[in-house]
């Protein structure tokens, strides 16, 4: 299996970046339940802006990130550009009757979460220099987690489909998890959420890809929130656009408990069961 991905830098840390952007890199290959093999780097180097020696940060940043993976660096290509920008190209390798796919989950599966959403309203915070330390270091961290460790034990279960949270948000992810014969009902209290995006959120710190991603699939949803719910009146904090965000799994009710147990003792503490499938419905997506 291959992917390629490349981002635009979130944090002022340099080091902290390359493995932000390396951790999102390799997040596809743990979406469809592979092992990553090697890689390549991608670097558009602002060279007007960024010194050598952030540039040999960023790298070291990724590639402490593709090591922690079992990987190999190849090598890699640079231009300059503009723009900064760091990714890699990830080679994977799966069995192929084992592969995860989006879009095949199973009336009476059990989704669950495993990192919290709220990262794209954060990191604009953070260009507008509005973030307080603690919580700069705490997404740093969020977003330089590597999935490996919630895919390999979801492989000891069965997973019907699976994804992870990138550019489109929670909903836009989970809208292409569906399928004519399925809809998602979620619980919208039972999300995990980085309660500091809120008031950012109430602010108006919305970075420009959570609207669009609204835009294009409010749509697709149908919110019943309750009074007490954290996104009543907050739906944008449904759509906002991630980067290296968690793996959404698709299991069999009887599994489910024991999966997040599992998730949950071994360190990924922000899972949680977040909704269920249920038959085709009028919207494909149910927020309650």
């Amino acid at each position: 299996m291959q992917s390629a991905d490349f981002i635009t830098p979130l944090v002022n840390d340099p080091y902290a970046y390359g493995q932000i952007a390396a951790a999102n890199s390799l997040s596809d290959i743990y979406a469809m339940g592979g092992e990553v093999k090697t890689a390549l780097n991608l670097l558009m180097w602002d060279n007007c802006h960024l010194d050598s020696q952030m540039i040999e940060a960023i790298l070291e940043g990724g590639l402490s990130k593709i090591k922690e993976a079992g990987g190999v660096l190849l090598g890699g290509h640079t231009i300059a550009d503009k723009e900064q920008k760091y990714g890699l190209s990830v080679t994977g390798i799966i069995h192929p009757q084992k592969i995860w796919h989006n879009n095949t989950a199973q009336i009476g599966d059990v989704l669950i979460l495993t990192k919290p959403i709220g990262m794209g309203i954060l990191t604009t915070a953070l260009k507008a220099d509005m973030l307080d330390s603690p919580t700069q270091v705490k997404i740093s961290e969020i977003m330089a987690t590597l999935n490996q460790k919630a895919a390999k034990i979801a492989s000891k279960y069965t997973i019907h489909a699976c994804t992870d949270i990138t550019g489109y948000g929670l909903l836009g992810h989970l809208y292409e998890m569906t399928n004519p014969s399925i809809s998602l009902h979620l619980y919208s209290n039972q999300i995990p959420l980085l309660k500091e995006a809120i008031e950012f959120a109430q602010m108006g710190i919305i970075p420009g890809g959570s609207h669009s991603n609204q835009k294009a699939i409010a749509k697709h949803c149908h919110f019943k929130l309750t009074p007490n719910s954290i996104y009543q009146n907050l739906e944008i904090l449904l759509f906002d656009a991630q980067t290296s965000g968690g793996l959404v799994f698709a299991t069999p009710q009887n599994q489910a408990q024991e999966l997040l147990n599992e998730l949950k003792n071994e360190g990924i503490t922000y899972a949680q069961i977040i909704g269920e499938v249920l038959p085709a419905d009028n919207f494909p997506l149910n927020i309650s």
